[in-house]
């Protein structure tokens, strides 16, 4: 099922993408949230374009997506975030993307993420690999610290989240720091490009293709205390080879 799922999955983000990169090129309202994070139409409509093509390819799965929140069974469900840096979206800054993950026995086993500004398209299926644009994507082989790339998201979330003194002793021992954020970072480390990405205040929507991404591409995926899970609000991506050493670091 996951190939077939896996092509529905890319099907969705290619329609919700179309919707969003129609409203990111012309106009749209910006709505504050209860958390004080931002929605658009585009939000809302891209979401909804999403549930048409799975609800159609899958009509006995269930949903969890980030604007009309859980519908249908739990088990096996899609898990939605219509765009992933919203925040991005709304002030013109290329760096957004759709992301659709297939959750089946608690496990995540199909990931779509799609960025329809860039034309990024990262696809990862359970034992199959991860790709972008169809070509296969590996993580580094970096194995020390000292000549690790370090990505994060936000300063100030890692500060309220208390993890600012375990992140300092991580920017000290690394030897670049760089703030990608959102799906880019994932990506990023599952290129080979970047060795650790870490990131706070998250919902499972935020990490759920991304945790796959990670791992087909030979990566290790966790929270910032070393379980792997989508569900604590906090992540953290790694080539693998250095995972141990920043959870060492991390450690409050």
């Amino acid at each position: 099922m996951s190939e077939r799922a896996l092509a529905a999955a890319v099907e969705a983000a290619r329609a919700a993408g179309k919707i969003a990169l129609e409203y990111y090129r012309g106009r749209f309202d910006v709505v504050m949230k209860p958390d004080l994070t931002p929605v658009t139409q585009a939000d809302r409509e891209a979401e909804e374009a999403i549930v048409d093509v799975l609800a159609r390819a899958f009509p006995s799965h269930g949903f969890l997506g980030e604007e009309f929140g859980a519908r249908g069974p739990r088990d096996p469900r899609w898990i939605i975030d219509p765009i992933d840096g919203t925040k991005n979206f709304v002030r013109r800054i290329p760096f957004w993307a759709t992301l659709i993950a297939l959750e089946d026995g608690g496990e995540i086993t199909v990931g779509v993420v799609h960025n329809p500004a860039t034309g990024e398209l990262y696809t990862a299926r359970r034992g199959g690999g991860a790709h972008l644009n169809g070509a296969r994507v590996h993580v580094s082989d970096v194995d020390d610290l000292g000549r690790a790339y370090l990505l994060h998201a936000g300063l100030k979330l890692l500060r309220e989240a208390g993890r600012w003194e375990g992140f300092v002793r991580l920017v000290d021992a690394t030897d670049r720091q760089r703030g990608f954020g959102d799906y880019m970072g994932y990506g990023l480390v599952a290129e080979g490009k970047a060795d650790i990405y870490l990131e706070t205040d998250l919902k499972p929507w935020d990490l759920a293709p991304c945790k796959l991404l990670i791992e087909e591409a030979g990566g290790r995926f966790t929270d910032l205390d070393g379980r792997p899970t989508i569900y604590s609000g906090s992540a953290l991506a790694t080539n693998g080879r250095l995972h141990d050493a920043v959870l060492a670091r991390l450690a409050r």
